[in-house]
């Protein structure tokens, strides 16, 4: 469980033995929210699976905040430990945990009393009001878990340990899955059980982690014993954390205006979107993942002075998440109906089919969100996270303005085509970006 150094040894290598726990973190994660959804659509019903589904948008785009801020905060330790800086890395500790730590207390209070105004803005229907107010409520005060559960990744993951976070997040997926058959399944508490199991879960890996990290991580130890901002580590932390932050707040908050589209079609297309967004996850997330380890990879190597191995690295991500995504995207195409039945039932033909309809349109085109993972993960490494809002701004924009534009005129499948296409625009962008102004300079 050590740190690893990723300005040594074989770049392939390297890189991939840094990114399989990140990459199987993910998939527990994934593995989660399949038996979450699974649990709730065949046990709670399609009501609460539509609640929950909608409720899922709206926290990840609260939290994107908080995860674009600690995305950020990785990025400025990964330069710091790439040039064995080590004050710097100790002050950048402090700094970050402080901004996280204030945005985090506002964000849950803000949350806690604007929960109804939120439900309004995402056009939730009627029916489905109560249970998807009381599910955010309860999930609302998990923010500061997420907040500490992902500072502390971040910092592991910076320094070359992508091990540890995996444990702690296995650890908060078992416990998550237990507590969600026990509070749903046996206790029948509906979404609020879902919601508890979750928040519980999340008190358990950010507490863990933490605790970890301050017994095993001397940098962090001694940064907290004298715990001190300087106001020049301030305003880069601000800087890469700002615009990070903007790009995550951007990206999802382009999925929640679609999901507010998605949420006026009524409860049929909100459950099946919501089925066929947990099994798409599990598809590309891995890519995602991959693009962050490719990311640190990076940054370490651009701190060590190290273009080479840049080079090499962006060659050999590339690579990677192509052949990974072709072979997922024929086998979503192919099993699109059997997995929608994993968590709607048979006899509800209507959202199945809308479901099979999403991904037979969206998964074809996997490439292209695999390729944008590692534009972000890129243009953040090398001190360009403005270049990664552009390309959130291009994808999510094209994709809002078209989904809107086509839904009145083809249903919701005008929603679902307006996604690879943000994306393969977005791309573009990227690509010719990196031809004429960093691969020039390389």
């Amino acid at each position: 469980m050590n740190q690893q150094d990723l300005t040594k040894g074989h770049v392939m290598k390297t890189m991939s033995v840094f990114a399989l726990p990140m990459i199987f973190g993910n998939l527990l994660q994934q593995g989660y929210n399949i038996v979450d959804t699974w649990v709730v659509g065949h046990i709670a019903g399609p009501d609460a699976l539509a609640a929950v589904g909608a409720a899922f948008a709206l926290m990840t785009f609260l939290t994107s905040v908080l995860l674009g801020l600690c995305m950020g905060s990785g990025t400025v330790c990964s330069l710091c430990f790439g040039r064995q800086d080590i004050k710097a890395l100790k002050n950048s500790i402090c700094t970050s945990f402080f901004l996280l730590a204030v945005v985090a207390a506002v964000l849950t209070a803000l949350s806690l009393f604007g929960v109804s105004a939120l439900i309004l803005w995402m056009h939730i229907p009627q029916e489905i009001t109560q249970i998807t107010k009381e599910y955010l409520t309860v999930v609302f005060w998990g923010i500061p878990a997420v907040a500490a559960y992902n500072f502390f990744a971040a910092y592991l993951k910076a320094v070359g340990n992508s091990l540890v976070p995996l444990v702690f997040l296995g650890v908060s997926t078992v416990s998550n899955m237990i507590l969600d058959l026990l509070f749903v399944a046996v206790f029948s508490w509906g979404t609020f059980g879902a919601a508890l199991a979750t928040v519980i879960s999340q008190y358990f890996a950010a507490f863990g982690i933490g605790s970890y990290v301050l017994a095993k991580q001397q940098e962090v130890r001694q940064a907290f014993c004298g715990f001190r901002i300087q106001k020049g580590c301030l305003a880069e932390i601000a800087g890469y954390s700002f615009l990070t932050c903007m790009q995550q707040s951007v990206m999802n908050l382009g999925i929640l205006l679609i999901q507010g589209l998605v949420n006026s079609f009524g409860t049929v297309v909100m459950a099946a979107f919501a089925a066929a967004v947990k099994i798409e996850a599990f598809a590309y997330m891995p890519a995602q993942e991959y693009a962050n380890a490719f990311s640190t990879f990076i940054a370490q190597n651009k701190g060590a002075g190290q273009q080479k191995r840049v080079t090499a690295g962006i060659r050999c991500a590339v690579l990677t998440v192509l052949c990974y995504c072709i072979g997922v995207s024929v086998l979503i195409c192919v099993l699109a109906k059997p997995m929608m039945l994993i968590f709607i039932k048979a006899s509800q033909t209507a959202i199945v089919a809308q479901g099979v309809q999403y991904l037979h349109i969206v998964a074809p085109f996997y490439c292209g969100i695999g390729c944008l993972f590692l534009f972000y993960g890129l243009y953040r490494a090398i001190g360009k996270p403005s270049v990664s809002v552009v390309l959130t701004v291009i994808s999510l924009g094209t994709r809002v303005a078209l989904a809107y534009a086509l839904a009145p005129a083809v249903g919701a499948a005008g929603i679902w085509w307006a996604i690879p296409i943000g994306w393969g625009l977005a791309d573009l962008a990227g690509m010719l970006y990196y031809h004429k102004r960093i691969s020039v300079r390389s």
